[in-house]
């Protein structure tokens, strides 16, 4: 109706601080607590500049307006100060950590990993969650997560970040009875019948083989998808085909298992990942998981 002023939108608002913050959109977006893409941050900036009938900043080279200069001193103290806010009504936030690891890791390596953070800092307190990688990711982006460990897949979402721990070897599993010998035992066979048991197909590991599989122009393809590594091992096992999987450090495999190396195939990366910038209690996280890494690769 005329006559009627719109009123600005709080989240346009609250990308233009950023931007104004960074000095430009791409930069913006690279630092956003959450994920956006570039474009998304350029349309609603250019809507909250019709609202408000003027432009906020000049492109190239980047410069706040008058309009855009009184706009962010307005912003600046409330969108600033959220983190310490934040902070004061979580009570000691700054001692606290969201992490988020596949289920094997919390078994295997995230006990001695918390025990050495409480031996550095007593007032650390932490909250678990479980996700494979793609869930993970989901939730470092939704914010429901400070901190996720897990296989790295190469390809960092925006404003994602990541930092590799090690690198894993991938394996055979067989059955200790099995006449294999070696993964060319395999793949000399004119046609690989035997049930192959793995995770589901969207985890690097199962992309990475198959990958490979292609290069050396083999056809095998999961007979089995679980949901776990363990899970791999224990059907294998049971003798239910054969498995593929990862060496870790300090795992062991079920009774009744044996590992083949896959000689010539690729590495797989394990580490962490976080949105924008990693709080003091996050760094010494991640450090700490270097340093276990460190030592678990040197005892393997």
């Amino acid at each position: 109706m005329a006559g009627l002023k719109a009123r600005m939108n709080v989240h346009h608002l609250e990308l233009f601080y950023h931007v104004a913050k960074f000095g430009g959109v791409s930069a913006a977006a690279r630092h956003m607590p959450y994920g956006i893409q570039q474009p998304a941050i350029s349309a609603q900036i250019l809507q909250l500049e019709d609202s408000l009938g003027h432009s906020l900043f000049h492109r190239r080279p980047f410069k706040l307006t008058q309009e855009g200069a009184a706009l962010f001193a307005f912003a600046e103290p409330f969108f600033g100060g959220l983190e310490k806010i934040g902070e004061q009504l979580r009570g000691g936030a700054e001692y606290r950590l969201r992490i988020s690891t596949p289920e094997i890791v919390q078994r295997e390596y995230l006990p001695a990993l918390l025990s050495k953070m409480k031996a550095r800092v007593p007032d650390f307190h932490f909250s678990l969650m479980s996700g494979r990688i793609e869930e993970i990711e989901q939730q470092l982006m939704a914010q429901q997560t400070d901190l996720g460990l897990a296989v790295l897949t190469g390809k960092k979402l925006e404003g994602m970040k990541q930092r590799e721990l090690m690198r894993l070897p991938m394996v055979l599993l067989v059955p200790a009875s099995s006449r294999l010998t070696s993964a060319e035992d395999v793949w000399k066979r004119d046609r690989i019948d035997l049930p192959l048991i793995t995770l589901p197909p969207i985890e690097p590991v199962c992309r990475m083989f198959q990958a490979e599989l292609q290069r050396r122009k083999l056809d095998w393809f999961p007979t089995l998808e679980l949901s776990s590594l363990d899970l791999v091992s224990r059907y294998v096992s049971e003798g239910f085909g054969v498995g593929l999987s990862l060496a870790a450090p300090a795992a062991t495999w079920p009774k009744g298992v044996r590992a083949l190396p896959l000689e010539g195939f690729p590495e797989v990366s394990f580490g962490a990942l976080w949105m924008g910038k990693l709080s003091a209690m996050g760094e010494l996280f991640v450090t700490e998981a270097e340093n276990l890494a460190g030592k678990l690769m040197v005892g393997r």
